[in-house]
This record gives structure tokens, sequence and C-alpha cells, in this order.
């Protein structure tokens, strides 16, 4: 075998970091992130049936500055799982597998999961003023 100097298996320092290899970092990142941060929708939806008590605990830590910090967290989250699992799904079928359409779906899903967390946070945040 020629001795070429590279390593026989890569390692992440190798790699040029690409908007590609984000996503697909990204992606298994926020899907064991949306797993976590569904546990505060379930406490949400327990604290309903528990009563106003209980309810009134979970608005007061959800509406805090750290709540709230933590609930645009998740939506951007969620958000960019979603989109970046509708570009997989597309890929799937066959398409968008060039390097020009791989790293225009990948900085797509990233701004649209940034411009859907934007449209939902303005409507929660100035909806809520309304």
């Amino acid at each position: 075998m020629a001795q070429t100097g590279r390593p026989l298996s890569p390692h992440l320092q190798v790699y040029k970091w690409q908007v590609q290899m984000v996503s697909s970092i990204l992606h298994r990142v926020t899907g064991i992130l949306n797993a976590v941060g569904s546990l505060i929708i379930v406490w949400g939806l327990a604290s309903i049936a528990a009563g106003p008590e209980a309810f009134g605990t979970f608005t007061s830590v959800a509406g805090s500055p750290f709540g709230t910090v933590v609930m645009v967290g998740w939506t951007l989250n969620f958000f960019y799982h979603l989109c970046n699992g509708i570009r997989h799904l597309v890929q799937d079928t066959g398409a968008g597998y060039a390097i020009e359409s791989f790293v225009r779906s990948s900085w797509l899903s990233i701004v649209g999961a940034i411009v859907l967390t934007a449209l939902v946070w303005g409507y929660v945040l100035l909806g809520a003023q309304a």
C-alpha cells in the first residue's frame, strides 16, 4: 500500500467543515433534543390536568426569562429538525444529491428554521399583547 501521509481512518479534525457536514450532525443532535424537549410539553399537559396551582407553577417557569429562552431554543430545534427531515425525504427520492443542491438545501433548512421560529414567537409575543 502506498504511503500517502493521510490517516487510514480520518477524524473530524482532518475534514474541512462544510454546511452539509454540520447539517448532518445537527440533524442527529436535534433529534435527541426534540425527545428531551418533549418532556417540557408533557410537563405542561400534566400540569393542566393536575389543576390551577400546578399549571401556575408551569407558566411561571415557562414564562420566566430562562424559560422563554429554553422554549425559543426548543422551537428552533424542532423547526430545524422538521425542515431538515423534509430535505432528507426529498433526497430519499433520489433528488438533490448534486453538491450545489445539497449545499443549497442545507442552507434552506437552516434559514427556514430561523424564519419559522421568528414567525411563531413573533405571533406568541406580539399576539399575546393584542
